[in-house]
């Protein structure tokens, strides 16, 4: 499925209003994208936090992009599961959810993507230590950029 199939199918999945919740599974691909309705809260755009607690956000898994020889020689990194705004803390000021070096196990939070103004954590698939940070907070990313460059543990 190319960026532009995905691109298409965001688009008419919101046109759709009937529709709250779709998954594709072909092969070795798999997306799956669900829409906020009325008994859900939307979560908006990032503002400064003053104090107040974090809303819970849905946990998105990550598609982990284990490149062969010819690329990069097993380059083992965490990619963007979607297309979106890519960010390394919960809110302006705070802490990033990672650093280099830093040991991330299977299930923590390693970064935000903002898609289509919900906010979605994007969680490790497996234990790492991160050893790159290759985007930048605040940075528009495609489907399956390389957000960090890591090594399994």
């Amino acid at each position: 499925m190319t960026k532009d199939d995905i691109k298409d199918l965001m688009t008419f999945f919101d046109e759709k209003k009937s529709l709250n919740k779709i998954k594709i599974k072909d092969k070795e691909f798999e997306i799956e994208i669900k829409k906020y309705g009325a008994d859900e809260p939307e979560i908006t755009a990032r503002a400064p936090m003053v104090a107040a607690p974090q809303p819970q956000m849905p946990a998105v898994n990550v598609v982990v992009n284990e490149k062969s020889a010819s690329s990069k020689a097993n380059m083992d990194t965490i990619d963007s599961p979607m297309v979106g705004t890519f960010y390394k803390a919960p809110s302006p000021g705070a802490n990033p959810f990672v650093s280099v070096g830093q040991v991330v196990h299977k299930g923590e939070t390693v970064g935000i993507i903002e898609a289509m103004k919900i906010m979605n954590e994007i969680e490790a698939e497996f234990d790492c230590r991160i050893k790159k940070a290759l985007v930048e907070d605040g940075q528009p990313i495609e489907y399956g950029m390389a957000l960090f460059e890591v090594e399994k543990l």
